[in-house]
């Protein structure tokens, strides 16, 4: 009798074989990865540096050639030369702007290895929807990148990130060189300028809010403590600081965790607790903070009444990790933790604040 054959003729014993190689592979290769993290972030990192040689990062038509006012809402693709640098942003504008009223903007910086289309994206971070709901300009800058595509960016926001940090890139003057132009193409109301940022665009916005106290009236941190060299803002500047305390990557009692990107692109983090009180000391707090928030898995405490008038808030998320609260995760598909809307929670912050406060 012949033996049954599968597949291309292959004997009932030689399949089994074949099977115990490939399973005793499969075996291998799960043992290697699992003890072997690094190796596979290493395969992340090649496969997103592909992918930054083939996709630009900003949309198509990009407006620079023109200075002309910006009037219709949607999104518009901006580049700018800051020393010797071709840097991109996106502006989104709601439906309700009306060039002849004033209107907030919000800055709102991606994390590091990310790009302006990541923040962008409504999916990822609801930031576009917010700003049309709340009616709002945002502006997404891009980092600083050796690509031409503008991906994997970075900020130098002092002892944090990459390139942009070990390469000294001048990001508080490229922020202040958007609020320029867009201050000629738009209605902006001065009074009411803020930034929000992710890791390391948070740690970026604790940066602005130490060197541009005249330009930024408030920021909003998510997963990404103050790292600068040096703050010594000429006045007090409101602080929102939103964090899971599973953070896996900048952890919540400070240091750079497990799941961090290779050590030597990021640093040892300021803890959560050092940049509050950090915040709460420049402020003029009161040091006892009040309870504001009280939701499952989520509370947010204040530090006011502050002589500069700028108060201090912190939110705790009990889980998370290291993303947006009430968005998902860019690089991943991770997402934050449900129990409070980090948009939500920011946007209702900085409505709180006088116009031009402090």
């Amino acid at each position: 009798m012949k033996p049954v054959t599968f597949f291309g003729g292959c004997s009932a014993s030689a399949r089994v074989r074949a099977i115990a190689v490939a399973a005793g592979l499969m075996a291998l290769s799960s043992i290697v990865f699992a003890q072997d993290g690094s190796l596979r972030q290493r395969f992340k990192e090649r496969w997103q540096q592909r992918q930054s040689q083939s996709q630009p990062a900003s949309a198509p038509g990009d407006d620079t050639a023109t200075s002309a006012p910006i009037t219709r809402p949607g999104d518009h693709t901006f580049t700018l030369e800051h020393q010797g640098e071709t840097r991109r942003y996106r502006v989104h504008v709601p439906p309700s702007y009306d060039p002849a009223r004033p209107m907030p903007l919000l800055f709102a910086l991606h994390g590091g290895g990310g790009n302006m289309a990541l923040m962008a994206k409504d999916a990822n971070y609801g930031l576009p929807g917010k700003a049309d709901q709340e009616g709002f300009i945002v502006v997404f800058p891009n980092g600083h990148s050796r690509f031409a595509s503008g991906h994997l960016s970075t900020w130098n926001a002092g002892r944090c990130c990459g390139n942009a940090r070990d390469e000294n890139i001048d990001d508080v003057g490229f922020i202040r060189r958007i609020a320029e132009q867009l201050t000629r193409r738009m209605n902006i109301d001065a009074g009411r300028v803020y930034a929000t940022g992710m890791s390391n665009g948070a740690m970026m916005a604790y940066r602005l809010a130490c060197e541009l106290p005249d330009l930024i009236r408030g920021v909003a941190a998510v997963a990404g403590t103050d790292n600068t060299n040096h703050c010594e803002p000429s006045r007090g500047v409101p602080v929102l600081h939103i964090h899971a305390k599973d953070d896996p990557h900048v952890l919540f009692g400070g240091g750079a965790g497990p799941k961090a990107r290779r050590k030597e692109v990021v640093t040892d983090h300021t803890s959560v607790a050092a940049t509050v009180s950090k915040w709460v000391a420049i402020n003029g707090c009161a040091p006892a903070p009040k309870r504001v928030t009280e939701v499952a898995g989520a509370h947010c405490e204040r530090y006011s009444p502050c002589s500069a008038q700028a108060p201090v808030q912190l939110c705790v998320t009990e889980t998370g990790g290291h993303a947006w609260p009430g968005g998902k995760k860019a690089l991943g598909g991770e997402s934050g933790s449900q129990a409070i809307s980090a948009n939500d929670v920011m946007w209702d912050f900085f409505k709180q604040l006088p116009a031009g406060a402090p």
